[in-house]
Formats: structure tokens, sequence, C-alpha cells
């Protein structure tokens, strides 16, 4: 026997009406309503599907209905539901990266031509935590007086990039290079990095016995490091000493101004973006080990997935990021 609200909506059709957003039929041979396909992406989005209930403002009864439609019309499972929320399952993934662009171009011609659509638009953007602070969030600020939520995620680059091909990111800046299928990226500027220590551990350094030729001297001193892959210290050793670095870090830190603060502090040496330690060298709280008449540089990327730069919020944002880009150079 059909359900009550499979009877509702049954009757509105026969009425000569559009069904809403919270009744609909159960799934049948009939066309697929798309507007439950931007219920799917709000879930998968919040991982909730009461979050995405106040988020669409309709009933959660009429989201797990929506949900359970789409599953059985595609024949997969699209969430596990668990206490704390909803995890999506690998077709979820693969269905919120083909449906997110589309979802959010319709909301953009709705919006734009009929004053309709999702009002709110999401941007979410993944960066280094230094680089969100000093650079990103100036450049965004318009946006987000312009109805524009703004969700950032702060994580090593691997892992950002990751989280940008499942669909969980719109846009990444990354400092290594994307190789990702279905990434595209431009770089975005270049950066300055630097071999530096405190004055005191820089003190325990015989003078010149630390040259281009003999890196070797540093083997002693621990390396601090923002993460276990070690890329701009990898970067640096190559560039100026022609060499391997050290094998592993002995402090690793997700996070430049934490191993700023732990090298200021004599934990060890690092390498870092040079305009990090601007105020430092002022103040003479870091110092270089080196200073290589030609810095080396490192290409920090702007990353999205193929067609998503369609999206209004996505496009406004990389362009804006593109053009202060060259600033920093």
């Amino acid at each position: 026997m059909p359900s009550s609200d499979t009877q509702g909506t049954n009757s509105t059709a026969q009425r000569g009406q559009q069904p809403t957003n919270d009744t609909m039929d159960e799934g049948g041979p009939g066309p697929l309503n798309p507007v439950w396909l931007r219920t799917f992406v709000e879930v998968y989005r919040a991982g909730s599907f009461g979050k995405a209930a106040r988020r669409l403002r309709i009933s959660q009864p009429a989201v797990t209905q929506q949900i359970r439609v789409l599953e059985q019309r595609a024949g997969v499972r699209l969430f596990v539901r668990h206490a704390t929320g909803s995890k999506p399952t690998p077709a979820a993934d693969q269905l919120a990266r083909d449906a997110e662009g589309p979802v959010a171009a319709l909301d953009f011609v709705l919006e734009q031509h009929f004053g309709i659509g999702d009002q709110t638009r999401r941007l979410r953007l993944g960066a280094p935590s230094d680089l969100i602070s000093d650079r990103i969030l100036p450049v965004l600020a318009s946006m987000l007086k312009d109805r524009v939520e703004l969700c950032t995620t702060l994580a090593q680059s691997d892992k950002l990039l990751s989280q940008l091909a499942s669909g969980q990111l719109d846009i990444v800046v990354a400092r290594t290079r994307p190789r990702l299928k279905g990434i595209t990226a431009l770089p975005l500027y270049d950066e300055e990095c630097s071999l530096v220590a405190s004055p005191d551990l820089a003190r325990t350094i015989p003078e010149g016995l630390l040259t281009y030729e003999t890196p070797h001297v540093l083997a002693d001193y621990p390396l601090v490091a923002f993460s276990e892959s070690l890329p701009l210290i990898d970067h640096y050793w190559w560039s100026v000493f022609h060499a391997s670095s050290p094998a592993a870090p002995d402090v690793v830190v997700p996070d430049h101004r934490a191993v700023l603060a732990a090298v200021r502090a004599s934990v060890g040496i690092t390498v870092v973006p040079t305009y990090l330690c601007a105020d430092d060298f002022a103040r003479g709280t870091l110092v270089h080990l080196l200073k290589p008449e030609i810095p080396p540089i490192t290409t920090t990327y702007l990353a999205t997935r193929e067609g998503d730069i369609t999206r209004p919020q996505v496009s406004a944002a990389h362009s804006k990021l593109l053009e202060c880009g060259r600033t920093w150079n």
C-alpha cells in the first residue's frame, strides 16, 4: 500500500500541480526530479540529513525519502547513517563529483534570471594555515560580503588535493604540483624559501664550517619540518647543496608558524617560506644559516576540479586569487 507521502504526491499531481520538495513519487519509472540532486549534494556537504534539511528548509523525513529514492533509482547505497551523521559511500563520492557543478550552475541560472534558486552560495576552500590568514582571507573578503559562505580546511597539500578530487573541497591552494586525474591547476605565485635557525643555535656552528659543499655539518642538528615528506627541505637541499636532505625530520609540526616557534626556541633548524620570517629577521629572533645569491624558489598552485570553474563562486574566487597572486611573487 502506498505511503501517505506518496498518496499526497499522487493527489497533487492529479490536481495538475507540481510536487514540492516535501512530496515525491516513490522512485518508479517516471522522470527523476533534479531537485533531489540538490538535496543529495547538501547531505553530502553537511554530513547529516538533519543539517541538510535545515539548510534546505524542508523536513528531515523529506530529505530521507528523496535520498532513498535516489538510491533505489541508482541501485546503490549513497550514505551510511550513524549516531553523529551520515558517511558517504564511494558511490556517493562519484555522484558528488559529477553532480555538484551542474547543481551549482542550475542554481546560478535560476537566481540570475528568475530570482530563485539556492540563495546560499558556499565555497569550500583548502590551503596551508599561513596562507589562509596572511593572504587568502583578505583577498576573498569582498565575496564574504556578497552572501557567499566560506568554509576552510587547513591541512597539508597532498591531503587537500585528495579532498578536492573526492568532491569535499571546491578549490585548493597547494604547495605541491597537483598530479591527480580530473584536477586542473595553474601556478598561483612563486615564493623564496630560507634555511633558518635561532641566533643561539647558529652560534654553535663554527664560522665558515657550513658551506654549499658541506651540508653534512648540519647532520647533528635536529630538523623541524612542516611535513614528514619534507617538500621544502628536499627542494632546498637539492637546489643549494645538490644533495639529498636528511632522511627524516626530528620534529613534525603541520603549521609553518608553529615550526618557526620551535626554531625560535632553538629546538632545531628548518626551511620555510622567506616571507614568514621577515619580522624575525628584523628583530633578530631568527637568522639565515646560508644566504644563496639566488634563493631557492617553490611554486604554489591554484587547483580546481575539471569543469567546476563554471560555478560562479569558484570562478570568482579563482579570478581574485590569480589576480592577487601576481603581487605575491
